[in-house]
């Protein structure tokens, strides 16, 4: 995927929106024109201040796309997160555990039960096929944090949502280094979650 060389990240969010609508609603995006043999995977950094921003953006490019004949398929992990612990009877005793004990035990029994490969993988595959689709938005990083990692997510969602683009809207930042490679920062603090084969959706052409 050919780089552009404009700080778009710096932008105003208006300006940054409209950079996201022309490219995922471009030919050469929807159809991975341009990847190689890479995975369609593009992340979208923000600051976490803008949370309440992006959000509001998010559902914009998803009403103005759809608007346009392209359908998105929009999974926000936090809902996805409840939704599984409902399913499994877990949800209404997670919220009376949660006063009785420590945080590393809650986070624990969370890990486990919303392990990435085991449940939250297979829970978005199971959306993926309800549904024709043809780009899908994943959001709810910052507050499914600690217990669901954003690399763990992509790491296992690499063979299963390989047929069309996944955009990332993450708090935080993607950086690349010749020391360390590629990093997601999260909230800009977090620096180890190690995952290189998305691209910045700000440094892609149109």
């Amino acid at each position: 995927m050919a780089e552009i060389s404009v700080d778009i990240a710096g932008l105003p969010i208006q300006e940054r929106f409209e950079h996201l609508l022309k490219l995922i609603g471009s030919e050469r995006f929807l159809k991975k024109q341009g990847l190689g043999n890479e995975v369609p995977f593009f992340i979208c950094p923000f600051n976490p201040r803008e949370a309440v921003d992006m959000e509001r953006i998010r559902n914009q490019l998803r009403n103005q796309l759809e608007h346009q004949g392209i359908q998105v398929l929009d999974i926000n992990l936090y809902d996805l997160a409840i939704k599984l612990l409902k399913e499994r009877d877990i949800w209404d005793r997670l919220l009376e555990m949660e006063r009785e004990i420590a945080k590393d035990q809650l986070k624990e029994l969370l890990q486990g039960v919303l392990d990435s490969e085991a449940h939250l993988v297979p829970a978005i595959a199971e959306e993926m096929g309800k549904c024709s689709f043809d780009v899908m938005f994943i959001s709810g990083i910052g507050e499914v944090f600690p217990y669901i990692r954003s690399h763990n997510v992509l790491n296992n969602l690499q063979s299963t949502a390989k047929d069309k683009p996944t955009v990332l809207f993450f708090p935080g930042e993607y950086t690349h280094s010749l020391e360390d490679g590629a990093s997601l920062d999260l909230f800009g603090r977090l620096h180890d979650d190690k995952y290189y084969r998305a691209f910045n959706i700000y440094h892609c052409e149109i």
